[in-house]
């Protein structure tokens, strides 16, 4: 007699087709008339097509009828599975708040589990995606539990932190990221929130409710204009989900799979040896004129390589990511728009992301400095400037990646300092247009020549007859002339920097695996 199991095979199939329904039509349509959409949607947007793979798909509660049938199925708030993005297999875990909020709903794992999304990024050695839309935890898993439970550091808390010195994760808020989401939302190298639909906070405002007795609307507890634009809990900001979904990719197209590998180096598109023209005058003359930080770092990397990350916080400095000859580079600059360049805590927190994010991918540093020195005044007293400071400096020295600084004009005090590294491979070339030392000129001669100026008959005129004497000794060629440093023409600084990134893949290769900081977000 013949035996099939098509019936059990019959039943995997109507079992995906339950999860596919996700919380249902009605809660699906709320899910659109938020604005949101949803989870499998999302998903499609990420995967490259016809490569997503769900695991635990028949997670979730089952109902059944006197004979063992299955009655009805709701699957778990979570999506997990792998796909391919731009041809490469990432992990993806994606909260459906189409059931029950995305809420974990009292699964906390027990005996028998399968490996988590998490689990699986990291002993796959593959980049871990979240797609966040979840209220979090909720008091209603009591009534399923039969219990409260003691909050603890669960062995997936420990997964989570391990992948961040193994592989990139990225982090898309996609709606509310509330609970363990806030969580989620940080234990990331990168972070993306949309614009009118995304929240983050560890309670809500019914919480904050209770415990503050405070009004507040979500948007205005968390927020883009909180976390994109003040806290910086969040990098960057996205128009809508799409193209929320496209910047992680664009993210993730600079870093490699996992420590254990170098990143993809792409085809070159541009002219290793080109010289823009427009960098011969592209410092003023007058210290009081600015220019724009973005427009030179365009100049120099690969033609629109450059990904700028958290544009609008800790704007003194500009951080992202480009390609060098096709190579991945981290890139950072003063932005002498914003503060005239000087570096403040959200600026120096950012500054320091970006030191962890290269060293931990083997990515070479490119760093434009035009640093008039950490951020001075009651304000940034107030914030505790000093240990950023001596944070950055931290940082820098710990650091291993290859690293070349371009000298284009300030470059004082401790945050000059940091712009600079004694060990390692390590270049520094400065434009004719720099101008360096322990502190400014005129606030310096004010400080150390106090007493002669007040004693003068014409204070006004003796500072600044000091400061002209000063400024005899602060032609970069003087210093040159004692250290040997380099001096360039600024339309070398592309040729210039291709050789280096080309001479960094030797070293970067040697450095392969997990970085001897640990990251820390």
């Amino acid at each position: 007699m013949a035996v099939t199991w098509e019936p059990e095979v019959e039943e995997i199939r109507r079992r995906q087709e339950l999860a596919e329904q996700m919380g249902g039509p009605e809660e699906v349509e709320r899910q659109r008339r938020r604005g949101k959409l949803t989870v499998r949607e999302r998903i499609a947007l990420l995967a490259d097509p016809g490569t997503f793979r769900q695991f635990g798909a028949f997670k979730g509660r089952a109902e059944y009828d006197e004979n063992g049938d299955l009655k009805s199925f709701t699957p778990a708030g979570q999506v997990d599975g792998m796909c391919l993005v731009n041809g490469r297999k990432v992990v993806i875990m994606a909260g459906d708040f189409t059931v029950r909020g995305g809420s974990s709903d009292g699964h906390h794992g027990g005996l028998g589990q399968e490996l988590s999304a998490a689990e699986r990024a990291l002993a796959w050695h593959l980049p871990y995606v979240r797609l966040l839309d979840a209220a979090g935890g909720s008091v209603r898993s009591f009534e399923t539990l039969g219990r409260t439970y003691l909050p603890d550091a669960n062995s997936w808390v420990h997964t989570e932190v391990k992948l961040l010195n193994t592989v990139p994760v990225a982090s898309v808020v996609l709606g509310a990221a509330a609970g363990i989401g806030a969580l989620h939302t940080s234990l990331a190298h990168w972070n993306v929130m949309v614009e009118d639909i995304s929240q983050v906070f560890p309670g809500g405002p019914p919480v904050v409710k209770a415990a503050l007795g405070l009004d507040i609307t979500k948007e205005e507890l968390g927020g883009p204009e909180i976390h994109v634009r003040k806290s910086g809990v969040v990098d960057n900001l996205a128009v809508d989900e799409g193209d929320a979904i496209d910047q992680c990719k664009r993210f993730l197209s600079f870093l490699p799979a996992s420590v254990y590998e170098l990143p993809d180096r792409s085809e070159p598109s541009d002219d290793p040896e080109r010289r823009a023209p427009e960098l011969i005058d592209f410092i003023p003359r007058d210290p009081r004129w600015v220019f724009k930080a973005n427009r030179l770092i365009e100049l120099v990397v690969d033609e629109g390589s450059f990904f700028e990350i958290a544009p609008h916080y800790g704007k003194a400095r500009v951080t992202g990511l480009a390609r060098v000859d096709g190579h991945p580079v981290g890139v950072m600059a003063n932005n002498p728009m914003h503060q005239g360049g000087a570096t403040d805590v959200a600026a120096g927190s950012k500054a320091l992301r970006l030191l962890q994010l290269c060293d931990t991918f083997h990515l070479p540093l490119v760093d434009f400095a035009d640093e008039p020195g950490l951020m001075v005044g009651p304000e940034a007293e107030r914030s505790g400037i000093e240990r950023v400071g001596a944070r950055l400096i931290c940082a820098t020295i710990d650091s291993r990646m290859p690293w070349i600084t371009f000298a284009v004009r300030r470059l004082y005090g401790v945050g000059g300092q940091a712009h600079h590294r004694a060990s390692g491979m390590f270049r520094r070339y400065a434009w004719p247009s720099a101008n360096w030392g322990s502190m400014h000129i005129a606030g310096g001669a004010s400080a150390a020549y106090r007493r002669e100026i007040e004693a003068a008959d014409d204070p006004d005129a003796r500072r600044a007859e000091i400061e002209h004497r000063l400024q005899q000794f602060a032609s970069p060629f003087r210093t040159a002339e004692a250290t040997g440093q380099d001096i360039i023409d600024p339309r070398d600084t592309r040729p210039l920097l291709v050789e280096f990134v080309r001479d960094a893949q030797r070293i970067l290769a040697t450095q392969v695996g997990p970085p001897p900081v640990p990251y820390r977000p």
